[in-house]
């Protein structure tokens, strides 16, 4: 908290921070999972890379995962090159195509929470090859923000109250509030996690709780 005293232009102030925290546990996550493939050719890198979106995609499905929460995130196809030894300073031979790798990237919204274990075991087992991250979070926070912001608005006002208190003033209208509000980021998905769902093991996951934070700041006049 920071107290200003007046200036030539305006009657004197107290500006303070307060910060509202609620941890909840997530009712919801988003999983990021891609398929690589290779090939010599371009198409055949990319039938591959099909055939096994298909398979995931069925199996998304029949794990009760539906077409709204099924997102296609990113796509590449890109060549693979070669590059040879040069025979000499002056005889340097061009890379050369040698071929083909395609990503299909998929993120897949997961409602039930407790299936994300098993969803990311058997996605694996039908050919996601690539992690990417999971985001545990929570369909509607609008309410936990919403306490958290009452808690922040309380916090900040008892700091104020202290410092006008401390001063021998008394505390005014508030004359500016501003908030900042701070959600949850996401959680890399562990590489060692994605080895034992190739081994048949279901995947642990720890979902733990999100944290919703909200700083207020607010400025008051001091009568």
């Amino acid at each position: 908290p920071v107290a200003s005293a007046a200036d030539s232009d305006a009657p004197p102030r107290i500006l303070v921070s307060g910060e509202g925290r609620v941890d909840i546990a997530p009712d919801m996550a988003v999983l990021s999972l891609s398929v690589t493939r290779e090939a010599k050719t371009a198409r055949g890198a990319l039938d591959a890379n099909s055939a096994a979106m298909k398979e995931v995609l069925a199996a998304m499905k029949g794990e009760g995962i539906e077409q709204r929460d099924l997102q296609t995130s990113g796509f590449t196809i890109q060549p693979r090159y070669s590059y040879p030894a040069p025979k000499s300073s002056d005889n340097r031979e061009p890379p050369r195509i040698v071929g083909y790798r395609v990503r299909n990237s998929l993120s897949v919204r997961v409602r039930d929470i407790s299936k994300v274990g098993e969803i990311l075991d058997k996605s694996v087992t039908l050919g996601v090859n690539e992690g990417g991250r999971i985001t545990f979070t929570n369909a509607d926070p609008s309410a936990v923000i919403k306490q958290a912001r009452v808690a922040a608005e309380r916090d900040a006002r008892a700091r104020a109250e202290t410092l006008a208190e401390a001063a021998g003033d008394e505390l005014g209208d508030v004359l500016q509030i501003s908030e900042q509000a701070f959600k949850p980021g996401p959680i890399p998905v562990a590489r060692a996690e994605m080895a034992m769902a190739r081994a048949g093991d279901a995947v642990p996951i720890a979902t733990g709780e999100n944290t919703y934070r909200v700083t207020v700041n607010m400025t008051f006049a001091i009568d």
